[in-house]
């Protein structure tokens, strides 16, 4: 037979743009001046950088500029070139977008690397296309892609976890029971009781609870965690795959703690030590928002990027039309979900999105039960949007994902986003709430809101209307501070949605909603509203970002330097951090990095024989109280105190009002700042409660919450009534608030005296505290066989106690507006209000200790 003929050699044009005039198939004609820019800039300044970022807003064309990029190099310098997108919806979208729109084939990979077609392994192999795939598909133990030249990330602002994820193993306390118990029983003797049982999942309330094991301690315990991960890890899901990553680098990780899970990871991906990605020639970050301070060098683990800015004159652009609304300003809680729906209904189809799949799953029933309409997820999605388009009546509910999925044109006019789409991972949570370092997340946080509330506005031509529901997304986008480092456009928009929103009626939000999708004469003056207040804002750039981005280059020579076992070379790179973090805004983030530095030399010392390691283990200690005294009111640093013999450590008084305040600051964000509707609700429950015989015990359980305590109550024989928990503390209630003023009997007084053993034998967590039972009554007179039991119960006079309620009230309702300054200047002063109003836990202990029973009641007979 004949032989084939072979493929003929590609045209090669003068330059990326060219590229797009050699596609015959192609539907534009042309790139556009600000893509054509961008293309030249890049091939002028940044051809030969090993790392280049190009920043190119929503709406810009981005995508076709990195297919022309990556095509033109490959034809050029016959490179294998990868493109990388976060998910899989993605990646079939970049091809399909690539095949009929610019008429270019290009090899789109997803599903495991087993799955992939002989041709089009051979195509990317030989240089001969442009390969398409998901970052997992490059960021895995044995990818197929291992020595690509070139590496395009799409959309790198999502990269963070995607990337961390080959260096993470996270282990779920459900999904992996046995392994999460075994690695319990190491930690146990390195984490506080109370802390030990929020791990074991016996608390909802503390789903926020996060917590980290200090360097030193992990040490200890390394040569345990690796036999148990070794012993359960196989076979196991991903964990067989990640373990080996990290296994002999524990030294290098942090393991952090919450209510779900347990996670070991470094602070920074090592990158460097990953040859499919540090060994190509050069590797391309797109994205809509690359961040000033330095975020993207700490997501991909790389030291220097070259940044191309935004072509001149893009910035001022806006992106279509939204109109904001905001129904929790003036709507009941309680009806924003028939709201919600009925919202839906006007619409056709919706986009949802909301932080877990709990809430995807309460919305999809609430849909389901109210409207009928057709609802799909992430996973629905993922091939295509396609189906969901074909509908008329639909909703899309996507839960944890903010970017990546765009709904322009008609494919959808309304987004309803439930939730702030703050701390991503563990990692974050910890270095927000505990360290409070969230001013280095800031410019990520406000990237993720930014993504999210743009679905469904990718061009001019779009609008669409955006609901947003929950507290904290409300009080983030209310908050001036805040939008000011918004586009113009954007403040304008939010200007005008807020000031509807806080004088509107249930009825007003559907009618606005039908003036608006309409798109007529009425929505143009609302329009023309918004065009006339966008010259009064001006945006201001995010404070500090200059010494974050001096310090990110710095912060990724440390994570090298340990990962590589270096200790002493990550300790001067951390102390090089610390030498450009200056900013009084960034003395969180400081305390981090003085413990990081500690923990570096703490490591050296370990690493030395024991005759030379006592000098760096006073260089460990050293940090360690450097740390403490950047941010003295962070709990978390009060563990650093048992490493340095010197320190003088915090009065377990302090360490348990730190943790309460912690407790509070998280309650009252939850409620909202923007405005006090939620937690009016809660004051009201509390009140009334206090004044309802039948709903007194309730309204104490809501109370204590309000003021971080874990409290709880039980409907079982012998039972007290509630009780409030805080670390090494328990106030435990016996509530005889419907006595008239007759004497307490001796039944009453024995329970009340019984309760510290009750408690000790069902909250395993609480025996060994400091337990205290409590007489809440009105009448001051007991009989005479009460008075054995009497001496070890407080008494409380029943008005007493509400006085002090509504006092407690009133504090929390002083510090309630101010929770949003951040907790390194909101947490010193509520700690100081509560010792003032005796609501931490020790305070109160010392007042109801003055007024016990036996010397406060008179025995009658």
């Amino acid at each position: 037979m004949p032989f084939r003929t072979p493929q003929s050699s590609d045209v090669v044009p003068a330059s990326p743009e060219a590229v797009l005039l050699t596609l015959p198939r192609r539907k534009i004609t042309g790139v556009l001046l600000h893509q054509g820019e961008m293309m030249r800039d890049y091939v002028k300044h940044a051809l030969q950088e090993p790392d280049v970022a190009l920043q190119l807003p929503t709406g810009s064309g981005k995508t076709l500029v990195g297919l022309l990029i990556a095509e033109w190099r490959r034809r050029k310098f016959n490179e294998r070139v990868v493109y990388l997108c976060p998910t899989n919806q993605l990646v079939n979208q970049v091809a399909e977008q690539a095949n009929s729109q610019y008429g270019l084939t290009v090899e789109p990979f997803t599903g495991s690397k087993h799955q992939y077609s002989a041709s089009a392994k051979a195509n990317y192999q030989r240089a001969s296309r442009v390969a398409v795939t998901n970052y997992s598909s490059l960021f895995n133990v044995s990818p197929f892609f291992d020595s690509p030249d070139l590496i395009i990330l799409d959309d790198a602002h999502a990269a963070e976890n995607y990337v961390a994820a080959h260096w993470t193993i996270q282990i779920d306390r459900l999904q992996h029971a046995a392994l999460h118990a075994a690695l319990r029983s190491v930690i146990e003797p390195y984490i506080e009781t109370h802390d030990l049982a929020v791990l074991e999942g016996r608390f909802g309330s503390e789903k926020g609870w996060v917590d980290k094991i200090p360097t030193p301690y992990l040490i200890e315990m390394a040569a345990d965690v690796t036999a148990i991960l070794d012993a359960h890890a196989n076979g196991r899901d991903d964990l067989s795959y990640r373990w080996p990553v990290l296994r002999d680098r524990l030294y290098a990780c942090h393991m952090y703690l919450s209510a779900s899970s347990i996670v070991i990871r470094p602070i920074i991906p090592p990158t460097q030590a990953f040859s499919p990605f540090s060994g190509a020639k050069q590797r391309i970050y797109m994205s809509a928002t690359l961040g000033a301070g330095g975020d993207l060098e700490r997501t991909t683990g790389r030291r220097s990027i070259k940044r191309l800015p935004v072509p001149d004159g893009w910035d001022q652009q806006g992106i279509g039309r939204r109109l904001f609304m905001f129904p929790g300003l003036s709507v009941e809680p309680d009806r924003l979900p028939d709201l919600s729906t009925e919202m839906m209904r006007k619409a056709g189809r919706s986009l949802v999105l909301v932080p877990s799949l709990a809430s995807a799953a309460a919305v999809s029933e609430q849909v389901d039960k109210t409207l009928g309409f057709p609802t799909f997820d992430a996973d629905d999605l993922e091939e295509s949007k396609a189906p969901f388009v074909a509908e008329t009546q639909a909703v899309a509910i996507v839960a944890n994902r903010y970017d990546g999925i765009d709904f322009p044109h008609e494919d959808c006019r309304l987004l309803l986003v439930d939730g702030q789409p703050t701390a991503a991972n563990l990692q974050e949570r910890f270095i927000e709430d505990r360290m409070g370092g969230g001013q280095i997340l800031e410019d990520r946080l406000q990237t993720r809101v930014l993504q999210a509330i743009g679905r469904c506005t990718r061009s001019l031509r779009d609008y669409s209307a955006v609901i947003v529901l929950g507290p904290d997304l409300t009080d983030y986008l209310a908050d001036a501070r805040r939008s000011r480092h918004f586009h113009p456009e954007l403040q304008a928009e939010l200007w005008f949605g807020l000031d509807q929103s806080s004088r509107a009626t249930y009825d007003d939000f559907g009618l606005d909603l039908d003036t608006f999708l309409a798109n007529g004469d009425e929505w143009e003056a609302a329009n023309n509203i918004i065009l006339n207040e966008r010259p009064k804002f001006e945006q201001e750039p995010l404070p500090v970002m200059d010494e974050l981005a001096a310090a990110a280059k710095l912060e990724v020579l440390y994570q090298t330097k340990l990962w590589n076992r270096d200790y002493l070379g990550a300790l001067e790179a951390a102390e090089s951090v610390l030498g450009v973090l200056r900013s009084t805004e960034l003395k969180g983030y400081r305390a981090l990095w003085h413990y990081l530095a500690g923990s570096s030399a703490w490591l050296h010392a370990e690493d030395l024989k024991e005759g030379n390691a006592g000098g760096m283990r006073g260089r460990a200690r050293d940090q360690y109280r450097l740390s403490m005294n950047a941010a003295e009111d962070l709990a978390w640093l009060a563990k650093l105190a048992r490493f340095d013999p010197d320190a003088v450590p915090a009065s377990s008084e302090d360490t348990s009002l730190r943790k309460q305040v912690e407790r509070v600051e998280e309650v009252l964000k939850k409620l909202g700042t923007t405005h006090d509707r939620g937690f009016a609700k809660k004051e009201r429950e509390i009140l009334e409660g206090l004044e309802d015989n039948d709903r007194f015990e309730q309204a104490q359980v809501i109370l204590g919450e309000l003021l971080g305590f874990e409290a709880g109550n039980v409907e079982s024989d012998a039972a007290p009534d509630p009780w409030w928990i805080a670390e090494g503390a328990c106030i435990v209630f016996e509530d005889y608030v419907g006595n008239q003023g007759g004497p307490l009997g001796a039944e009453k007084a024995r329970q009340a005296a019984g309760h510290p053993a009750w408690i000790s034998k069902n909250l395993p967590h609480v025996a060994g505290s400091d337990i205290l039972p409590v007489l809440v009554t009105p009448t001051d007179k007991a009989k005479s066989g009460a008075e054995p039991h009497l001496s070890p119960v407080a008494y409380w006079n029943a008005d007493d106690y509400r006085t002090w309620a509504k006092n407690a009230l009133s504090v929390l309702r002083q510090l309630r507006p101010s929770v949003s300054n951040g907790p390194l200047l909101w947490r010193p002063e509520a700690a100081e209000m509560f010792e003032a109003n005796d609501l931490s836990a020790a305070a109160l202990m010392r007042r109801l200790r003055r007024s016990m029973c036996d010397k406060a009641m008179r025995i009658v007979n």
